[in-house]
């Protein structure tokens, strides 16, 4: 195992972590996003999370972001968007959202 982070949430994840906990209709989702923050917090390296640099989108100060995988071969499946920071040891949930 690596290092362990401490997770922030900007507000836009914050709100879509609260939508997702409060829609009874995709409990196997947010448990599966639930896991998937916890590897992100204790195990960056985990293979399931199939961590990789998305190349498309930049975080709150131009940081890069990586995108991990909470579901996969399921519909609309959860991904996780992060960036390192603000500090080190800390990671920034920017955003939870279904593949489309």
């Amino acid at each position: 195992m690596g290092l362990r982070f401490e997770l922030f949430f900007t507000a836009a994840a914050a709100a879509q972590l609260d939508a997702l906990e409060n829609d009874k209709s995709k409990s196997s989702a947010l448990k599966a996003v639930r896991k998937t923050l916890g590897l992100i917090e204790t195990n960056l390296r985990h293979p399931s999370l199939n961590t990789h640099k998305f190349e498309s989108l930049k975080g709150p100060d131009g940081q890069d972001i990586f995108e991990a995988y909470a579901q996969q071969h399921t519909p609309a499946s959860y991904r996780i968007f992060w960036c390192y920071g603000p500090a080190k040891g800390q990671i920034t949930i920017v955003a939870l959202t279904p593949h489309p």
